[in-house]
């Protein structure tokens, strides 16, 4: 099976490694992809024209989350270690679905409360609260006190169920990646 689409070429997966490892991190793996093949920190740093520390830097923190593996040899005749890298994109995926995972959550949790409750909201839009809640700092937001306001539930209802189909669709998407 062919992929439809490399899953650094999903701009939400190139946010996440942003994230991870700053904003150099997605040249790294690019160069790793279009190698096909491990490469050494010293051979990106200076394809990038990088310090190699900054490299390894971002190497590393890519390691950290399970992304990037290396593999540790010595030379013999300097004692020196060089280090090869691979880059895994399937944990990539698996990060980023874990993250999308938890955004699903989160929305759907949203959209149970804006279908079973009257909500509140300042002119400032600092918080959205349910009826009773908004009661209890008698309609008056509680970060920033000005009057609360009925929030268009439908509208706002739509406008989740809209964002949860999107997220539905990216998930779906890049299941179909891996």
């Amino acid at each position: 099976m062919t992929n439809p689409k490399k899953i650094i070429n999903f701009e939400s997966a190139q946010k996440l490694v942003t994230r991870i490892a700053g904003e150099d991190a997605m040249r790294v793996i690019r160069i790793y992809e279009k190698k096909k093949a491990n490469v050494t920190d010293e051979e990106l740093a200076k394809k990038m024209r990088l310090k190699v520390t900054e490299v390894r830097t971002i190497l590393n923190r890519l390691h950290y989350r399970g992304v990037a593996l290396y593999q540790k040899s010595k030379n013999s005749k300097t004692g020196w270690y060089s280090y090869t890298w691979v880059v895994k994109s399937k944990r990539i995926a698996e990060l980023l679905l874990e993250e999308l995972g938890e955004n699903l959550e989160k929305l759907e949790s949203k959209q149970q409360i804006q279908s079973n409750y009257g909500l509140f909201s300042c002119k400032g839009l600092c918080e959205t609260i349910p009826f009773e809640v908004a009661a209890e700092y008698r309609f008056k937001c509680p970060e920033c006190g000005k009057a609360m306001n009925a929030v268009d539930t439908k509208k706002a209802l739509k406008k989740t169920e809209q964002t949860l189909q999107n997220l539905r669709d990216e998930i779906s998407a890049i299941q179909k990646s891996i």
